[in-house]
């Protein structure tokens, strides 16, 4: 964001009733932007619990001694009831296979499974985890709706003998509801994951399929191995899969996990060759002569499934979504710190060569300085003290815009000369400008904030430019004058990178959205032919640098022109300013929209100058949070080392611009100690300051002008310094 002038008066078309102070609410700023952060990282989290990064568990357990499983289990089929207290134990008739895919549904591989058992007329069972049924319920349907059976395998696939029966239940009740929510059944049919066959049953494991036993479920493991996890091979995985002898069997493979492109291929020339061998391939429950294993649901317990479905569907979209804006707004940072740091480096050196003039003879001529003030008793005194130390000729108009604190009193006290008081009713910044630009004598105008103060060699400086009879306007170097405390520390950061490396890359695109109100020059004729200061923006600098380029006028950077300003030294005043500045851009932005399609300087700035604002300036800082929010996610859900690394990249690219900008302004780098804790604090109040803005903008939202509390310690090397009274002892002493 570009600098901009301090809060001013409130003009009277932006005044509201006072509000009522005895009714205590969250603020909007607060509200909004946290209610937005909770939906997003509550997406974030489903989403990483859905995809088994949050509560996963991938612990195996090694195998254990067996003296605790009975023996008819040991020694019988794969087929486990223990409901009831039964300990039952069931084996596939001869010449009928089971065919049992686990794991999936997979988006790649299940669809080619699903179509060699339509082609061949074949069933299957398909137990499925409620994270990839969650992801892909429409592969869940289809099983169902083409006589397939589906079993649980698990939500998230952990080693049940590792978990309590609270996680037990807690797996198997999720899965169900993932299944309710994509095919509207239920399951009775269960296989445990890492289980293999009946004789592996020890005494962990055990334990597990006689409680799943008390939740109604059979445990399904399997007697014939195909071991096409291990892709030995076509042929290899037909030969495991096939069972000895014209006996039964529940054959294991997988349609998910990985490459399955070998199980597809065998499985089409198994499924035929055992076919006409006489074995039927069929469902458990058809292969048992048994009821269906599946349950229909319906009311409540079926709208809690399509829910469920419904936002793991959503957070998989928002976080799509995120993905794409954390892409963008990566290419929007580095091409900007990319263009800044190329086109300071143009800039600097062009202007810095011994040999660079602005026009053929240096600009003497006296200057008009306009000062237009509200309520700026603690400040006044040292802005007009320091215009009186100029190297510069100039006369200084005070305008004193309906102040109650004896703003105008203070500066006629002070009897200087060339400085004049012109008062008016409280009536705004920009009616204040244009009344000091109706009463100044000279061609060439400086603005500049009433808690401002100017250097010696400012105005001169400021001025220069001017020779170019094409220039119109000329933004200078705006400082923070109180960085002794961490949050104007952090601003300071902010205009010596932030705001002069852009102004320096707009000057060489010729776009410059922004002559700051705390040090900006004007030549008279420009800003009359343009109908002077308006405003129709919270933001009139903005508005008048747009409406000067689109009338032709080049407007540039001083860097020599160097002025001091107090900055906010709360979170709510810091808050206060931002908000305008930030709601002020979009306003002149769409104030000027049309230059987008006009023709000639117009169409120019709107086709170069307008996006660019629009990228680096609006949309680049409200999609900069998804940066912070990944970092966080990475946190805590991983990868922790690459998320810290490429977080740390980003930083490292920051501080390296900051610490070139540093250098450019001949700043001191020890303030770039912070950089890091502004990165994690300040950017964050930031961001909530753009949103809120954004939510204005849309809902079409008012926002007056707030007067911010100054305290006046600011002053400029080599100007005079005001006489101290008594009072004064008390306040902070000057910090530039």
């Amino acid at each position: 964001m570009a600098s901009r002038t301090h809060a001013h008066g409130p003009a009277p078309r932006a005044r509201r009733p006072a509000p009522d102070v005895r009714r205590r609410r969250l603020p909007m700023r607060w509200l909004l932007p946290s209610l937005l952060l909770v939906a997003m990282l509550a997406m974030l989290m489903l989403r990483g619990y859905v995809h088994s990064e949050i509560l996963a568990d991938h612990r195996i357990q090694p195998e254990a001694a067996t003296d605790k499983v009975p023996d008819k289990i040991l020694d019988g089929g794969p087929v486990i009831d223990t409901r009831g207290g039964r300990t039952n134990s069931l084996t596939v008739p001869d010449h009928r296979l089971v065919l049992t895919f686990d794991d999936g549904p997979d988006p790649t591989w299940t669809p080619k499974v699903l179509d060699v058992l339509k082609k061949h007329h074949a069933h299957a069972v398909f137990f499925v985890t409620g994270t990839m049924t969650s992801r892909y319920p429409e592969l869940v349907k289809r099983m169902v709706e083409e006589g397939h059976e589906v079993g649980l395998h698990t939500f998230n696939h952990p080693d049940l003998s590792f978990q309590s029966t609270k996680r037990i239940d807690w797996e198997l009740s999720q899965n169900q509801l993932a299944l309710a929510g994509a095919a509207g059944i239920r399951t009775s049919l269960f296989r445990p994951p890492y289980s293999s066959f009946a004789d592996a049953m020890d005494n962990k494991s055990w334990p597990v399929t006689e409680y799943i036993g008390t939740r109604g479920y059979i445990t399904v493991v399997n007697n014939t191995d195909s071991e096409d996890w291990q892709k030995p091979g076509v042929d290899r995985i037909i030969r495991n899969a096939t069972p000895k002898g014209g006996k039964g069997a529940i054959v294991l493979m997988h349609d998910s996990g990985g490459d399955r492109h070998q199980t597809v291929q065998a499985l089409d020339k198994f499924v035929p060759e055992l076919q006409e061998r006489g074995y039927r391939f069929q469902n458990l429950t058809e292969a048992l002569d048994a009821p269906s294993a599946h349950t229909e649901v319906t009311g409540l317990e079926l709208w809690k499934g399509k829910a469920w479905v419904y936002l793991v569907r959503a957070s998989d979209d928002v976080t799509d979504v995120l993905v794409v804006g954390i892409a963008i707004i990566g290419v929007l940072v580095f091409t900007r710190f990319g263009m800044m740091l190329l086109l300071s480096a143009l800039h600097a050196r062009r202007v810095r060569r011994k040999d660079f003039r602005w026009g053929p003879a240096p600009v003497t001529e006296p200057v008009s300085v306009l000062v237009p003030a509200y309520n700026e008793a603690k400040c006044i005194e040292n802005t007009v003290r320091s215009l009186m130390a100029s190297e510069h000729p100039v006369e200084v108009l005070v305008v004193d815009d309906g102040s109650s604190d004896g703003t105008a009193r203070i500066v006629e006290d002070l009897l200087l000369p060339n400085v004049r008081v012109v008062r008016q009713h409280n009536a705004g910044k920009p009616a204040a400008l244009n009344r000091g630009l109706a009463n100044a004598r000279h061609d060439i105008v400086v603005m500049m904030d009433g808690d401002t103060v100017f250097e010696p060699a400012t105005v001169r400086e400021l001025v220069q430019p001017f020779a170019d009879p094409s220039v119109g306007a000329v933004a200078g170097n705006a400082k923070v004058g109180n960085r002794d405390s961490l949050i104007g520390a952090w601003q300071h950061i902010e205009y010596v990178m932030g705001f002069n490396l852009d102004r320096r890359m707009y000057d060489i695109l010729g776009c410059m959205p922004t002559i700051p109100g705390a040090v900006g020059a004007f030549r008279r004729s420009a800003l009359e032919r343009v109908g002077g200061m308006s405003d129709d923006t919270l933001a009139e600098d903005t508005d008048i640098t747009m409406a000067l380029h689109r009338d032709g006028w080049r407007v540039v950077y001083a860097e020599k022109a160097h002025a001091w300003t107090e900055a906010p030294e709360s979170v709510q005043q810091l808050w206060s300013q931002r908000y305008r500045w930030s709601y002020g851009t979009m306003q002149a932005i769409w104030k000027h929209r049309r230059a987008l399609v006009e023709r000639g300087p117009s169409g120019r700035f709107g086709r170069v100058g307008l996006p660019l604002v629009s990228l680096f300036m609006v949309l680049a800082p409200l999609l900069a949070p998804l940066i912070d929010v990944f970092l966080l996610y990475g946190l805590v859900f991983g990868p922790t080392q690459k998320t810290v690394l490429a977080w740390l990249g980003v930083l490292a690219i920051q501080a390296a611009c900051a610490a070139y900008a540093f250098r450019l302004d001949r700043e001191r780098m020890r303030y770039l100690i912070s950089l890091p804790l502004q990165q994690i604090l300040y950017r964050q109040l930031m961001y909530m300051v753009l949103l809120q803005s954004w939510i204005t903008a849309l809902t079409g939202g008012r926002l007056r002008w707030q007067k911010l509390r100054r305290t006046g310690v600011v002053e400029a090397p080599g100007s005079i310094p005001r006489q101290r009274t008594a009072q004064s002892g008390n306040d902070r002493r000057p910090v530039a």
